[in-house]
């Protein structure tokens, strides 16, 4: 039978698929291409702003691979070194590496000079540089910045910017983390890859969804055409328009037809999908699924998912060790690269500090059972241990600290617990961080270096109001002990001295009370726990008025309260345990962590 003599014609319209993108290099600039659009980078963010699960897992990752922000174990013994990363580093700076570096698979910092060395690492976003072609060495000498290649015309000229290392020490450099992949000498496939297809499928199944609701229009359809078999190129024209009209999971859903007569209408017939909730409930169910597995996340709970009709609650064990592992085999594996550049960009200002991420794994899911060595566990925790010099408790290590209750010269207006406000910060680290006078780089040394013993010193609790100078001490209470009390409580008690906030700082950095801290550790916040669990002392706050400032003898002299005093701005806030006796807080001032508490 002849084609002229059929009756009937059937054309396959094929519905929307997912082809995996292209990543090529196309070498044919002074810079690569990435992907067959030059657009690769915001096709990943589009991935991560569209997909609900895959958008979720990096920017929880994210949050976990910055934790609470860079430290150094080592900031104590090299305060200045310190304060100079903590110059050069901010904190938006390393959450925007972190996230590009995640989501992108790539990060990248620009190095600012300024007198030979670098001055600030800032964050430089990812998805508008491009790479030069490498020389003969293989080095990528310099990147190409536009802000949006998308847009890119031929008449276009990018910035080219000199990569870190080969410029001249004076202009600004790229430096970009990515770590090694085999067969990709400039742009790294992201490390979840393989489960790009589903952050796609993810994407189309909600926009299906939605737009079925709203239009009613489900089902798979049968389009016939009743008036006659038109000739191959309208056949083109008509399957054109169809799929124009029809396909994917945002066409529209009502069909316009005009007809002849009736007899030759068009008609629509449905393929009905009948399980079509259970198709798409799996469907869901496999995306998020290959996206946990692709991205490597050893548990669901890590990300708040129930599994097997459980709460969390029931799978503490299993959410420890799911934690555990996440934290070192997929967490620290980003954090070790980054401190890897991190410590390359120090290097330029002879900066050597034993750099780390501190963690926001909660403390009792770290295992210190066999950790001995302070800055390890430090690394782990990311609490403040001692220093090596302090190991060993001195006879003499209170002796520096505090002084002698002076009432010839300052005047006792008030004496009370400590008030309690969590909203505000210690008024010593704010006084400390905020003088306009000094420069960012002595304020941040100078908070490092808190708790340098000067007796006598003015704290940064002081304050001058109306030409009336105040001082806020603290005072061991109550000034007794028994035969049991430990040697600290006994010593503090016979010292009988008044403690600027900075002394007490001083005390928690030094080895007073070994034993006392989290895990049986040497150090803890004295301020809060004094003596440690079940002690009976607290910290009493003392407010004083210098009697130089004026005559107090005098009738006509103010009288200047405490209420006053704050409402003219001189307020101290304190956290509500350094008003409290161990013995009164919970687990009567114990540790849970600590050996002692049973």
């Amino acid at each position: 039978m002849s084609r002229r003599n059929n009756k009937s014609q059937i054309e396959v319209v094929a519905l929307s698929k997912y082809t995996t993108p292209i990543v090529e290099e196309v070498k044919n600039k002074d810079w690569i291409m990435y992907g067959e659009d030059n657009n690769h980078f915001q096709w990943l963010i589009d991935r991560s702003t569209k997909s609900t699960t895959n958008g979720g897992i990096i920017t929880s990752m994210a949050r976990m691979i910055y934790g609470k922000g860079l430290d150094a174990t080592d900031s104590n013994k090299k305060p200045e070194q310190y304060a100079q990363m903590k110059t050069i580093f901010s904190k938006d700076c390393l959450r925007g590496v972190i996230m590009d570096r995640k989501l992108l698979g790539m990060g990248a910092f620009q190095i600012n000079y300024k007198g030979g060395q670098v001055n600030k690492a800032l964050h430089f976003p990812m998805n508008t540089l491009r790479a030069e072609k490498c020389n003969q060495d293989g080095e990528i000498e310099a990147w190409y910045y536009h802000p949006n290649w998308s847009e890119f015309k031929a008449s276009d000229k990018p910035l080219r910017i000199p990569a870190f290392g080969f410029g001249n020490g004076k202009e600004n450099e790229i430096l970009v983390v990515k770590p090694y992949v085999a067969g990709y000498t400039y742009y790294p496939p992201v490390d979840y890859q393989g489960a790009l297809p589903y952050a796609v499928l993810e994407e189309e199944i909600a926009d299906y969804l939605i737009n079925d609701t709203l239009n009613g229009f489900s089902g798979t359809k049968v389009i016939n055409f009743n008036n006659g078999v038109p000739d191959e190129e309208k056949r083109r024209e008509i399957k054109r328009d169809v799929m124009n009209k029809l396909t994917g999971a945002r066409g529209e859903k009502v069909i316009v037809a005009f007809n002849n007569n009736k007899e030759g209408a068009t008609t629509v017939e449905d393929l009905p999908l009948n399980d079509a909730p259970q198709h798409y409930e799996y469907l869901s169910k496999e995306c998020q699924e290959k996206l946990i597995v692709g991205h490597k996340v050893t548990s669901p709970m890590l990300l708040g998912i129930r599994t097997g009709g459980n709460g969390l609650g029931n799978n503490a064990d299993e959410i420890k060790t799911a934690s555990l592992l996440y934290d070192n085999l997929v967490i620290r594996t980003f954090q070790d690269e980054l401190l890897d550049v991190i410590n390359e960009i120090l290097a330029v200002n002879n900066i050597s500090l034993n750099t780390y991420f501190k963690t926001i794994q909660p403390l009792e899911f770290t295992d210190l059972d066999n950790v001995v060595d302070e800055e390890t566990k430090e690394e782990e925790t990311g609490v403040k241990m001692c220093s090596h010099d302090d190991i060993q408790l001195k006879d003499d290590a209170l002796d520096d600290l505090g002084e002698k209750e002076n009432l010839d010269e300052w005047e006792l207006i008030d004496e009370m617990e400590v008030d309690y406000d969590l909203e505000e910060q210690l008024d010593a680290e704010i006084e400390a961080l905020n003088n306009p006078k000094k420069s960012l780089l002595s304020k941040i040394y100078n908070f490092v270096s808190t708790g340098t013993a000067r007796p006598n010193a003015k704290s940064s609790q002081d304050k001058k109001i109306d030409d009336v100078q105040y001082k806020v001490r603290y005072s061991y209470t109550p000034n007794r002990v028994s035969e049991n009390s430990r040697d600290f409580c006994k010593k503090m008690v016979a010292a009988n001295k008044i403690y600027r906030k900075e002394d007490i700082v001083q005390m928690s950095q030094r080895v007073v009370n070994a034993g006392w801290g989290p895990k049986g550790a040497n150090t803890y916040d004295i301020f809060k726990y004094k003596g440690g669990g079940d002690c009976n002392h607290k910290w009493l706050r003392k407010t004083y008025r210098s009697k130089q400032s004026i005559d107090v003898k005098n009738p006509n002299a103010p009288t200047v309260s405490t209420n006053k005093a704050e409402k003219e701005g001189y307020r101290v806030r304190n956290p509500k345990e350094v008003a409290m006796k161990p013995k009164d807080m919970p687990y009567n001032g114990f540790l849970p962590t600590n050996k002692r508490f049973k």
